[in-house]
Order: structure tokens, then C-alpha cells, then sequence
């Protein structure tokens, strides 16, 4: 178990921007960066990192915390996992205090795995480099595909000898568990309790998920067996989703970043060629077709896709269909097709780094340019292909959400097909329809953004006697734990004029109201507890302490999503006052409105009992109620009107 002091001693070092940084792209806005989701497929940022609370916010996807919550989310790691990945990136050395029976009984079997695979790699790496048969066979096939001996350790590639069990006994004989050995798919059971390793007389290319760590290995056959597979890969485990997984983006995901592009290409070996020429910004989707989760681990790092084809003409028509999913994701597609019989390792090789990469730049084009002319060498003498051509292109660019995008592809397409503009905008417009039928019908109505205070203390009377009043409270609710989580630890003069903790005002004028929502219910019992010890808590104090529940509602109160540029009062004179300027007002303000909701909520109760009352006294009796509610609410409503913020 991880001590205290390690767990202070990382939390002191991380750096959340860094953190973050190390998997998605993040743009300064402000104070604070932001990025497009790595948890959702959006259109426009709405992740925000704070480096002054050291907290995360995912507004698409709900997500939200500090750099291990973040590292926990991304990854899929554990929480002790998450630590020793922030411990080994900043140097901090880790100790561990000893565990009772039932916390060894319980160890993580995810780290279990994690550890048995990183050791079956280190096996078939030793037996690549050290064993007659690894140097002879598959030390002699890498380098015979031009791999350097650098090249070759910076992929950690290895080798599987002849052998049914070589990695089930050395696995063993090192005190490993045959359960796990299967289930971490590195060996296979059989009826009748035969097992032996799944990995034989192959060369290995480990894959590691985006932090480095090995989750599943794929094997190539160097045998002339027409039996047995090209290629085998681990099956799905615990660690390992091939959905969720692009090979290569461990060792690319710097110069991804740096140059703001990826090429994406079929193979291990593609991926591995072009990283020693020099192109280091390339992944693969290991033979698959591309996932929407595939597509998101893309956009942490950018927007810009470059699909290099192998030059096969077949093969190339056979698999653009799924590029409509990258368009669909948002990003920005090119393509490049190498000359028939060539893939990028074989092509690479031939060319050398210099020419490759001038190759690729020349000859790339956007993916509607490229798909057209791909097809329209088919189609042109056949007007039933033609046809049909026009139908598939146009749906293509109906799948790009940039309204703008979609009006330049369809005027280059007019020209390139030879049909008038006006045709292929009257075929877009009727997908477009078909699909908002489909929405429409099905498909899962747009979420609404929450209604904010603000703008329901605006409303006119009609329009609010249309919300849900309880809706109304909680919304007040919520703007008040705002300001007291954000401001608890703050002074403010209270309405005698004597300063006062922000703090023990609030909790002394909402004494008596008891919060709908359990969560700001638990925010303020935190408050009162801590208070009543002598300690005034804030933010941090309940991201460090707080139910996982509470700590999602105070990391979205503390992340703001917009902020007023500097320009505004260095550049242009224009002084915006700030809350911590007007604490008392918005505090004083927060509280009475929170009242005037409530005396409205029993006003409304005691309104709908008329309905149900049969005695003239009982109505009188609540008729007597609602007056003196009635009174308490203007009463609320003038000292509102008075509230002078300064």
C-alpha cells in the first residue's frame, strides 16, 4: 500500500497542465487551457484544465477532478496504478507500508496483469536478442527488413521459439500464476486440461496502451505453414480493448502533437518503418476498421488525418468506405495512395526518409478529391455508376459538420464530376432531411443547457410560472454552494457593518433551510462540521475529502468556462468588477433569493390543499397561511430590489 507521504509527496510535484498535456492538446484561454474532449466526440471545446486549482472539467462528458482523477479516467488505470504512473514521470520515489492478509488478498489483479505482461515481454525480447534460435530467425528477419538494432529496442521487439510451453514454464518456474498466464492471453487451455502458449515460433510486436504500459501483443509466423495465420494477436482482456487502441501512439504521440498531424497506416511493421525514416507522428489500427473510440484517441492529439494506402486499387476502394467515420469525428482528412504493389514499409525502404517524405507531401490530397477521382475512372462511361457515385460523394460530404467545408467540397466536386452545383446541393439537402427524420425519430434528443440563475431571475412573471419551481430551488441552491465553495475562506462585512467570515454568515442565515439536493446537502454538513472544529475548509479541502459525488459538483463550481480578456481593461479602459469585489452582495443576494424560492414553493403547496378542502375552516385556516407566505414573499422580493451592488 502506498504511503501517505508518497501520495502528499506526487500530489505536491504534478503539474495538472503537464499532466493533461501528455494526452491532450490544450490551448490556453485565460488563465486556464482548454481542448476538445478526450471522453466525447464534440464539436467544440468544452474541456478545461485550471492550473491554479489543479483540477480538470469535461463539461460534454460530465468528468472532473485532479491530474490522478484524470490519469485514473484516460487510461483506465486504477487509483494505486494512476499514482505509480504520476510517481515514476516525476521522480518520486514510492513507499510502501506493509499490507494486512485481507488487503494481500485483495491486490489489484489488474496490476497482477499488468506486471505478468511487462515480464512476457522482457521473455521474448531476451529470447530475440540471447537464444540461437531468436538471433537466427527473428533477429535476422527484422534486420532483414531494415529494422536498425535501435529501431528494434525502441519497439521492444521480440521472439517466440519453436516451443508449446517455453513461456508457461518460465512463467511458472518464476512463481506465476497459470490463471493469469490465461487470462492475460498468453496462454490457451484446452478440454481435458491441455494448455500450451498461445505465441510460437513468431516475432512479437508488443502494443502499449497511451502511457506505455504493455496490455497485448501481436505475433507474425515467419513459418511457411499455409495453416496457420499471417498474424495473431492477444484476445480481449481486462487491459486489452483492440477498439480502444491505435498501435504506435505511445512512441508517436509527441510529434503527433508537434506537428499537428497523424498518418495513419494498416500494419505494425507500416507504423514501425516509417518511424526510422523519420516520420514518428504515424499509428496503426492493426489491421481493423476504425472505431469511434480509436477516432476520439486521435482527436486528443489533433485534428488532421492523413491515410496512407497501400497501392492496391481493390484494397484501397475496399476500405475508404470507413473513412466516412474520421470526417463524422470532425477531423480533417487527406489521403495518399503509394504505386501499385508498394505499402509504406516496403515504399520507405525503397525511398529512403528524403524522398518518402517529400512523396507523401506532393501527392496527398483532401478525402473528397481523393475518393472522387478513385471511383470516377470506374464510373465515367457508365451513367447507372455515375449515378450512383454522386450519391456516395455527396453522403460523404454530408458526414463534415462545417456547414462552410460542405459548400467548398460540393463546388470542387461539381467541377471534377461535370455535374452542376445545384444538383449535388438539392441530393445534400435531401440526406440532410432523411437524416433529421431519423433524428427526429429515434435518436436521442439534444441535450438542453441547464437553465443558470441568472437567466431565471430575468425571466418575465409568465415565464417563470412555467418552471418547475423546485427546479428553481435547487438552481439557487446550487449558485449558493457556488459562491461557498469557491469564497468560504473570504471576509465580508455583514449587514451591521462588522467583518465577518464569508463562511459562518452563510452558515448562520441558512440555519433553518433544509437543501433538496443531497449532494449540496453533504457540501454544507462538511461546512458546519469543520467550522464547529475551529477550521474554515474550502475547495480544495473537499477535493481532497469529499464523497466522489461532492467532488464532481466542486470541481465543476470551480472551473469556469469563460473569462473576461485582459484587453478589455489593459487595452481598452473597460473595468469588468470582478465577484470578489462585490462577495457581500453576491452573498447576501444568494441567500434571499434561495427564500423568496422556497416562501414560493410553500405558497404553491398550500395553494394546491384549497383544491382537496371541503371545511370553510380549513380553508380559512390556509387561506391565513398563504397570506402570511404571501407577505414573507413581497417582504423577500423588496429587499431584493434594494440589494445595491457595488
Amino acid at each position: 500500500m502506498i504511503s501517505p507521504a508518497t501520495i502528499e509527496e506526487i500530489k505536491n510535484r504534478m503539474d495538472i497542465v503537464e499532466v493533461v498535456g501528455d494526452f491532450v492538446t490544450l490551448k490556453r484561454s485565460g488563465s486556464s487551457y482548454k481542448a476538445l474532449s478526450p471522453f466525447s466526440n464534440e464539436k467544440t471545446p468544452s474541456f478545461y484544465v485550471v492550473p491554479s486549482k489543479g483540477i480538470f472539467k469535461d463539461f460534454s462528458s460530465g468528468k472532473g477532478g485532479d491530474a490522478i482523477t484524470f490519469i485514473m479516467e484516460v487510461d483506465g488505470l486504477s487509483y494505486v496504478e494512476a499514482l505509480r504512473y504520476l510517481a515514476q514521470r516525476y521522480g518520486v520515489e514510492i513507499i510502501e507500508e506493509e499490507q494486512t492478509d485481507q488487503q494481500q488478498e485483495a491486490q489489484n489483479k489488474r496490476e497482477s496483469l499488468f506486471i505478468l505482461l511487462n515480464f512476457a515481454k522482457e521473455h521474448f525480447k531476451e529470447l530475440l536478442w540471447n537464444h540461437d534460435e531468436g538471433k537466427a530467425i527473428g533477429l535476422s528477419y527484422f534486420k532483414e527488413r531494415g529494422f536498425t538494432e535501435e529501431t528494434i529496442k525502441d519497439f521492444e521487439l521480440g521472439y517466440t521459439i519453436d516451443s508449446w510451453d517455453d513461456l508457461m514454464k518460465t512463467a511458472e518456474a518464476k512463481g506465476y500464476n497459470k490463471d493469469l498466464l490465461e487470462e492475460a492471453g498468453l496462454v490457451i487451455s484446452k478440454e481435458g486440461g491441455k494448455t500450451y502458449d498461445r505465441f510460437r515460433n513468431r516475432v512479437i510486436f508488443p502494443i502499449h496502451n497511451i502511457s506505455g504500459k504493455v496490455v497485448a501483443f501481436g505475433a507474425r509466423t515467419l513459418s511457411k505453414d499455409k495453416k496457420q495465420p499471417k498474424y495473431l494477436n492477444s484476445p480481449e482482456t481486462e487491459l486489452y480493448n483492440k477498439s480502444r487502441i491505435l498501435y504506435g501512439l505511445f512512441q508517436a504521440k509527441q510529434d503527433v502533437r508537434k506537428e499537428d498531424n497523424i498518418f495513419l497506416v494498416e500494419g505494425y511493421t507500416d507504423v514501425i518503418s516509417m518511424h526510422q525514416t523519420g516520420i514518428k507522428n504515424v499509428v496503426s489500427s492493426s489491421g481493423t476498421a476504425l472505431t469511434e473510440d480509436q477516432i476520439k484517441l486521435i482527436r486528443r492529439f489533433t485534428e488532421n488525418v492523413t491515410v496512407i494506402f497501400d497501392g492496391d486499387a481493390a484494397g484501397i476502394k475496399a476500405s475508404i468506405r470507413g473513412i466516412d467515420m474520421l470526417l463524422e469525428g470532425g477531423l480533417n482528412v487527406r489521403a495518399v495512395a503509394l504505386p501499385d504493389g508498394e505499402d509504406p514499409d516496403s515504399y520507405s525502404r525503397q525511398l529512403g526518409a528524403t524522398a518518402f517524405n517529400h512523396f507523401i507531401e506532393t501527392e496527398s490530397q483532401d478525402i473528397i478529391r481523393f475518393k472522387t477521382k478513385l471511383f470516377l475512372e470506374d464510373a465515367k462511361d457508365d451513367p447507372v455508376k455515375k449515378a450512383g457515385l454522386i450519391k456516395d460523394i455527396v453522403r460523404t460530404i454530408t458526414k463534415i459538420e462545417d456547414p462552410v467545408k460542405r459548400t467548398v467540397y460540393l463546388k470542387e466536386c461539381s467541377d471534377l464530376l461535370g455535374i452542376q452545383e445545384s444538383v449535388l446541393i438539392a441530393e445534400q439537402n435531401k440526406i440532410l432531411i432523411q437524416l433529421n427524420k431519423e433524428r427526429g425519430s429515434g435518436g436521442p434528443a439534444p441535450d438542453q443547457p441547464p437553465i443558470m440563475p441568472e437567466d431565471v431571475l430575468s425571466m418575465q412573471p409568465e415565464q417563470v410560472e412555467t418552471v418547475d419551481i423546485l427546479k428553481l430551488i435547487e438552481l439557487q441552491e446550487q449558485e449558493s454552494i457556488r459562491v461557498l465553495v469557491n469564497y468560504g475562506t473570504h471576509s465580508i462585512l455583514n449587514q451591521e457593518s462588522i467583518d465577518q467570515d464569508l463562511i459562518s454568515y452563510f452558515i448562520t442565515e441558512v440555519e433553518e433551510i433544509q437543501f433538496t439536493n443531497p449532494v449540496y446537502r453533504e457540501i454544507i454538513e462538511l461546512f458546519k462540521s469543520k467550522l464547529n472544529e475551529g477550521f474554515i475548509i474550502d475547495g480544495d479541502y473537499l477535493l481532497s475529502h469529499g464523497s466522489e459525488p461532492v467532488k464532481q459538483v466542486v470541481v465543476d463550481m470551480m472551473t469556469p468556462r469563460h473569462e473576461v480578456s485582459e484587453n478589455w481593461e489593459n487595452k481598452f479602459q473597460i473595468h469588468i468588477p470582478k465577484e470578489t469585489d462585490k462577495l457581500r452582495d453576491i452573498t447576501y443576494s444568494n441567500i434571499l433569493r434561495l427564500k423568496f424560492r422556497i416562501v414560493q414553493h410553500l405558497v404553491e403547496e398550500e395553494t394546491k390543499k384549497l383544491k382537496g378542502i371541503g371545511m370553510d375552516d380549513d380553508i380559512d385556516i390556509i387561506l391565513d397561511e398563504i397570506n402570511e407566505l404571501k407577505k414573507i414573499e413581497m417582504s423577500i422580493a423588496k429587499m431584493l430590489g434594494n440589494v445595491i451592488t457595488k
